[in-house]
């Protein structure tokens, strides 16, 4: 059977789009944050944009989620580039590395609600108007609710360098820190050895399965 291309450009519109909102919006929050606690290193490289060529990283985004998709892996996986931030430069270091760190997932909850909204209000739409721009806004307003809690959820896990690890750090005594981040070398080690033994979905999946029935209770 014989697949038009704009069907597969319709394709990927639906799960690129959100996907690609969901990694900038993260990314450009914490570079936000950092620049109101003191350190505008974030700001000065452009990475406060919300334009995705500011983030992108032609491994992590790109190739690496290509790749799990098309070993049809159970859980896609990838990452932007890493928003630069000294720590020298913040008001309170420890305390601002942490809030520098959950705004990046916060903004990703905020962006999932965002397009909650937007679902509903087209479920309300598509009740009376069926279309096929409706039915791509439907579709796309979903992924963007999976994908934004996925990346929140995922992000919060406590193994460095992700974004739970930074609040952990904050907390733990200053020796206790120092001997945790220790493990940021093995980090993305770690996770690809979670994703690719399916032991990673199991850990992130009740976070998960909570936000969407929270989401489904709105709907």
């Amino acid at each position: 059977m014989n697949i038009h291309p704009q069907q597969i450009l319709q394709q990927l519109s639906i799960w690129l789009l959100p996907g690609l909102f969901a990694i900038t919006v993260h990314e450009a929050a914490h570079g936000i944050v950092a620049a109101l606690r003191g350190d505008k290193t974030a700001f000065f490289l452009g990475r406060t944009s919300l334009n995705p060529i500011k983030h992108i990283d032609p491994i992590g985004t790109v190739a690496v989620p290509l790749t799990l998709l098309l070993l049809q892996s159970s859980f896609l996986f990838g990452w932007a580039k890493p928003v630069p931030v000294n720590y020298r430069n913040l008001k309170n270091p420890r305390l601002d590395m942490a809030l520098v760190a959950i705004a990046g997932p916060a903004a990703n909850m905020i962006m999932a609600v965002l397009w909650l909204l937007i679902l509903k209000l087209t479920l309300y739409f598509a009740s009376t108007h069926n279309s096929p721009q409706l039915s791509w806004l439907i579709q796309t307003s979903q992924i963007g609710v999976l994908f934004n809690i996925v990346l929140a959820v995922f992000n919060m896990l406590p193994i460095p360098p992700m974004d739970g690890s930074r609040i952990i750090s904050a907390i733990l005594p200053p020796r206790a820190s120092d001997a945790y981040n220790t493990l940021e070398p093995y980090g993305m080690l770690i996770v690809m050895v979670l994703i690719f033994s399916g032991i990673l979905g199991r850990i992130i999946y009740p976070g998960v399965a909570f936000f969407l029935n929270l989401a489904r209770l709105i709907l």
